[in-house]
């Protein structure tokens, strides 16, 4: 969205504001003797992303390599380190793919005379195991005896999915007592509040939760408060359709996306600080904990067979009813 400073101005004013008020008048309300809590989500997986344009074998173990989807793939080269800084005779490559066949002459790859491969517009099916067998000639000093030679490589190429990453954050409030009835209400206003604050630019809060802890801090008593925790996607509804539109510039948007959604959500938590200073006389018994906003960056990646990602999530999940034998699967 263009131009959208004023726009802008008018929920990161308003709904601070409204967030606190509705601390006040939630308090109001009974308290009844059960606390909701939920549970926090596991780790995802970690990526580690390559940066050099050549991948050579190794003959004792596998190598990962990391692409993103809708680009191409490094050069997976057909012969270890040490082997390439010496003369191969007579060298021949055969590389087969995931499901098993020869990658030879197929439109999605570029395979060069020297062995090296590149897959072309990575996507998460493509995602797998890449082997190469490399024959060779090896002959002795007087020429009169050659010995051929066999060696494999083993390369697990994953895709990982536009975006990026997402953002995990978690931010406390302080409450009057873990078992108020106004907590949960509270939370799911907090909720909606975040989403419409971000909604425009196509991200959205995914798999919010909150637990109620008693808490010492120096040189004061106990108080209870509220953990928050939350995740900022840019894949809400109606972001693909500027993929299917632009696919070459769908990462940069959902990138663009993420980053603007983060600034928002530390404005509006920074400005909470503010509020709470100056403009209160009487802090509500629910209400921001100065300093306790933390932004965690999560990086995306397409699951291993046996696991699924569900709604374009960073999170992979067994799938305990049926076995998933691909990569990057979405559903169980």
């Amino acid at each position: 969205m263009q131009g959208g400073s004023g726009w802008l101005s008018l929920p990161l004013f308003i709904a601070p504001h409204f967030l606190l008020t509705l601390g006040i008048m939630l308090n109001t309300l009974t308290d009844p003797k059960e606390a909701v809590e939920n549970g926090v989500d596991n780790a995802p997986h970690s990526i580690k992303l390559i940066k050099k344009n050549y991948i050579y074998g190794n003959t004792k173990h596998k190598v990962d390599v990391y692409v993103k989807v809708h680009r191409n793939s490094p050069f997976l080269v057909c012969m270890d380190v040490s082997l390439s800084q010496n003369e191969v005779i007579d060298p021949t490559y055969i590389w087969i793919g995931p499901d098993g066949q020869t990658l030879n002459g197929k439109s999605y790859v570029n395979l060069t005379a020297t062995g090296k491969l590149m897959v072309l517009g990575f996507r998460e099916h493509m995602s797998g195991s890449y082997t190469c067998t490399l024959s060779y000639r090896v002959f002795r000093n007087d020429m009169q005896a050659e010995q051929e030679r066999f060696k494999t490589y083993k390369f697990m190429v994953y895709a990982y999915r536009e975006p990026d990453y997402t953002y995990r954050m978690s931010v406390h409030f302080t409450t009057k007592a873990c078992s108020l009835a106004a907590n949960e209400q509270f939370f799911e206003e907090l909720k909606k509040i975040l989403n419409n604050l971000i909604s425009y630019l196509m991200c959205h809060i995914t798999e919010p939760s909150y637990k109620c802890y008693s808490v010492k801090r120096p040189k004061h008593g106990l108080v209870d408060e509220l953990f928050v925790v939350f995740q900022v996607n840019p894949l809400a509804a109606g972001w693909d359709i500027i993929c299917r539109q632009t696919p070459p510039s769908c990462e940069d948007v959902t990138n663009s996306h993420i980053q603007k959604a983060r600034w928002l959500i530390e404005e509006f938590f920074r400005r909470q600080e503010s509020i709470l200073k100056h403009e209160f006389q009487n802090i509500p018994p629910i209400h921001y904990v100065d300093h306790s906003f933390q932004v965690t960056r999560l990086d995306s990646l397409a699951c291993d067979p046996g696991s699924y990602s569900p709604d374009n999530e960073v999170v992979c999940q067994k799938c305990t009813s049926i076995r998933i034998k691909h990569y990057g699967a979405k559903s169980c």
